[in-house]
């Protein structure tokens, strides 16, 4: 957060503000927490479980569908399954989170039309959710 920010909210009293800076995520009702992809250029640099889809998947996983085996190009190796993952463009580019629905042994047998990364959060929902991204 700026220095101009954090001057600008000491116009309010603590009661009043509710919040300052980059919304990570909420709590469910069920008091888990679920990241929001506002978080994604803070956490992606320092992804230790990583997953590069197809060009021909990217669009499929920015609509928030789910990753199949056909459409992975790469997995960091010892991806244990239900892992959080960071999932990657082939040219690097980080486009959003999800969970690993097969660890990395098991996506090398699986079908191609398996899913193998469970949507969470992608980019393409500053314009899908626009209204109540919050």
């Amino acid at each position: 957060m700026s220095e101009k920010i954090l001057k600008l909210a000491t116009n309010f009293s603590r009661d009043k503000l509710i919040s300052v800076g980059t919304c990570f995520g909420k709590f469910s009702k069920t008091k888990k927490f679920r990241l929001h992809i506002t978080a994604l250029d803070f956490l992606a640099p320092y992804a230790k479980f990583k997953v590069w889809v197809k060009p021909g998947a990217e669009q499929s996983f920015l609509y928030g569908n789910h990753v199949l085996k056909s459409g992975l190009g790469r997995i960091t190796e010892n991806t244990m399954q239900y892992q959080g993952v960071v999932v990657y463009s082939m040219a690097d580019v980080p486009l959003g989170f999800g969970v690993a629905a097969k660890s990395t042994q098991e996506c090398r047998r699986v079908d191609p039309m398996s899913i193998v990364v469970f949507h969470q959060a992608d980019v393409g929902e500053f314009i899908r959710n626009e209204d109540t991204l919050t």
